[in-house]
């Protein structure tokens, strides 16, 4: 098994990072690049950069943010949001990105998939899935939240991956910010049934939800926004907890 990855997520609308419960109602919850600094020294094994609002005001990420943020660190950096080619992603890997995140239009256009990790190499290649529960079928939504597809969550997560996905960001809709834990259903059946890792999202309220999604899922990350940024929880406590309990981490 693979070791668990601890990944703090920064949402960004207007170069801000924002969080809010459930896609909506967002607050400012500080600057992007010192976060990012923080997080590096606190023990965080990967971030995650999604300008939240791109796809949907139909404009391109902003790679001098990104190119920022990374000299200010060492550690893998995934960045998503209104990437729609193979050209939007050489930019972001050239501003210094490791990886980058694609949801909208993955499912708008699937063999961008394949373009971007035979261009790249699968590895560079994070299908972010949003799911909800809907009169018990879970859906991708797509366009932050607010666009239900006729997809099936399991279908899509496995033809992400015959495509060339490297990695699915998993983001329960009905936990976002709501800090009562992780989806673990829904976590369980993507991780059970995919061969990438699944990095879980959704949720995290305290230390025992990261404990939880580790024991009860195949998930190989958890990834959290508000309670890291807002001092909740602690990156460097959180990983001694889960290695006190047997659970290997980075």
């Amino acid at each position: 098994m693979l070791k668990r990855r601890i990944i703090p997520c920064l949402d960004i609308k207007n170069g801000t990072t924002v969080k809010g419960i459930n896609f909506e109602g967002l607050r400012d919850a500080g600057d992007p690049v010192e976060l990012a600094k923080r997080y590096e020294i606190e023990g965080a094994d990967e971030l995650v950069f999604l300008d939240i609002t791109a796809t949907i005001e139909e404009r391109k990420t902003f790679a001098e943010l990104v190119r920022k943020i990374s000299r200010e660190l060492s550690i893998p950096f995934t960045v998503g949001g209104g990437i729609s080619s193979v050209e939007d992603v050489r930019k972001l890997l050239d501003a210094g990105a490791d990886k980058i995140s694609i949801n909208s239009s993955a499912v708008t256009n699937p063999v961008l998939i394949s373009e971007i990790a035979n261009t790249f190499g699968s590895q560079c290649v994070v299908v972010a899935i949003d799911t909800r529960g809907v009169n018990g079928t879970d859906y991708v939504h797509i366009k932050g939240g607010r666009e239900r597809t006729g997809l099936k969550t399991l279908d899509w997560a496995k033809k992400a991956e015959t495509l060339g996905a490297g990695e699915i960001l998993l983001t329960s809709m009905d936990g976002d910010g709501t800090k009562s834990g992780f989806d673990i259903r829904i976590t369980g059946i993507i991780s059970e049934n995919v061969q990438i890792p699944v990095i879980a999202s959704g949720g995290a309220g305290k230390t025992e939800d990261f404990e939880e999604v580790f024991t009860r899922t195949k998930a190989t990350a958890a990834l959290a926004a508000s309670i890291f940024h807002f001092g909740e929880v602690g990156i460097r406590d959180l990983k001694n907890n889960l290695k006190t309990k047997k659970i290997a981490v980075r």
